[in-house]
């Protein structure tokens, strides 16, 4: 099969680098097929799995062709939650690190003077929640004039959730000379209509290739009684050891009650849903992605979003009431080509929604016993050592691509008249120190960020001590996160 690598596409050195510090090896089926079509400019629907590496597909090919010099967004990605929002601009950050890509991400929930701010700065990539991002098109704090890629993540979802209208508003605003592509793991006949309707002739990719749900994964389910989850869940963790599992609910209540009897039980955990505050629910996905603990018990808030390589158990503490929730929640597991576990407890009044989930996926669940007492007891003492060591997480991309990244902050922006060129004027005259050595540069009113690349940032602090820039003397430290 032809691109068996990353070298094979037309990608430039800054982006090459970072899907080598990345560890992006080898392209996965659905980035076969997607990214030589969107260097071409082409309108796609894309069919692909959770899991399949889909946002990579669309993220290294957009992040190549952004023009930097361009100030105003040339991309717009739509996404049904603000979890995914943050996850995919992270990503496209991530590609585009070494080439300077600034990607900003807009949602409900978080002050709209801080988006408009950060608006306010050259952006390449926007992506961001239908409301949000329409509020932002009402107020004329986003600017569309240049966008030249329009992309639906989850388009099945974002109709689940009632945001047809808002997304055909935000289209009717867009250029009209630009590619359009709607990714989503599955395909109901009103994402179809969207398609035909505001698409040129679209060229159609399914990657069915291990079917609806990742055969790295071992689906199983046990059938219980309301009354004994909670034991039996103890019971399942015990035997199954995961690194790392996520808990899923149907309700927020039940996720409380949930979290509350693992809390008890010492399990390092903490919990997800959308009762919580925008700011708490981010802290818990970057202490699960970064180890922090190793159970996480959440609703569907969490079924997409969480791209983390090494979760190895999911337990369904409640059958999904829609199908396509278990294809999102079991696809937390078995990524990237690791081996995962899915167990689903079974109520005796769930049997219609398990029918219909098994019709979707296209396979019997097969059904286990529960662990026997003597099971238990026998996992219990590796089990007990696991729990008191901190989780291992092997797959940071974020961490492994900031390593040599120092963010530095300056007492000084817009109001002295400083520019990013100053910066890198100055900057790039330190001894041992070239243009190639600055990253992301961020201006705002009084003060200014400067990422320092290749592990540089010392250097460059000490350097600018006693380094004027434009003539002004300014204050410069590591910036906080």
């Amino acid at each position: 099969m032809r691109n068996r690598n990353f070298e094979d596409y037309n990608l430039g050195d800054e982006i090459k680098r970072a899907l080598d510090v990345l560890k992006y090896e080898t392209p996965t089926e659905v980035q076969r097929e997607v990214i030589p079509k969107v260097m071409d400019n082409q309108d796609l629907v894309v069919r692909s799995q959770t899991g399949s590496g889909k946002t990579a597909s669309f993220g290294i090919p957009l992040a190549e062709l952004m023009e930097w010099e361009e100030k105003e967004p040339q991309t717009l990605i739509l996404t049904p939650t603000r979890e995914l929002a943050v996850q995919v601009r992270e990503d496209i950050t991530n590609i585009g690190r070494f080439k300077r890509i600034k990607a900003t991400a807009v949602y409900g929930k978080e002050p709209f003077a801080k988006q408009k701010e950060a608006l306010k700065q050259k952006t390449h990539v926007v992506v961001g929640t239908p409301g949000r991002v329409m509020d932002h098109i009402e107020r004329g704090t986003l600017v569309l004039d240049k966008i030249k890629y329009f992309v639906i993540d989850e388009a099945d979802e974002m109709l689940n959730m009632g945001f047809i209208e808002k997304v055909e508003a935000i289209i009717n605003e867009l250029p009209l000379n630009r590619a359009t592509m709607v990714f989503s793991a599955t395909m109901p006949k009103d994402v179809e209509n969207l398609c035909h309707k505001y698409m040129k002739d679209p060229t159609q990719i399914e990657i069915e290739a291990t079917g609806i749900t990742t055969n790295t994964t071992e689906h199983r389910l046990i059938e219980v009684k309301d009354s004994a989850k909670i034991s039996l869940l103890k019971d399942i963790t015990v035997v199954e050891n995961p690194d790392s599992c996520i808990v899923f609910c149907r309700t927020k209540e039940n996720v409380d009650t949930v979290f509350a009897e693992m809390e008890k039980a010492d399990y390092p955990c903490e919990r997800l849903h959308g009762g919580l505050e925008q700011e708490d629910r981010f802290a818990v996905m970057d202490g699960f992605k970064t180890g922090n603990f190793r159970y996480l018990i959440a609703t569907d808030v969490a079924a997409r979003g969480i791209d983390i390589d090494n979760v190895t158990l999911v337990v369904n503490y409640d059958v999904p009431l829609e199908k396509e929730s278990y294809v999102h929640r079991t696809g937390r597991t078995g990524r990237a080509g690791n081996k995962g576990k899915a167990i689903t407890f079974a109520t005796p009044h769930e049997g219609k929604f398990l029918k219909s989930i098994e019709r979707y996926i296209g396979f019997e669940i097969p059904v286990m016993d529960p662990p026997m007492p003597q099971e238990v007891a026998k996992g219990q003492a590796a089990f007990t050592e696991k729990l008191k060591g901190r989780r291992i997480v092997r797959n940071n991309k974020t961490e492994r691509i900031n390593k040599d990244i120092t963010k530095l902050h300056f007492t000084g922006g817009k109001k002295k008249k400083i520019r990013a060129v100053d910066f890198v004027g100055t900057i790039a005259k330190i001894p041992g120190v070239t243009a190639d050595d600055i990253g992301i540069i961020t201006i705002q009113d009084n003060f200014s960020y400067v990422d320092i690349l290749n592990g540089k940032g010392s250097l460059v602090i000490q350097a600018m001590e006693d380094t004027p820039i434009k003539g002004k003397k300014l204050k410069v430290s590591t910036a906080k996160k």
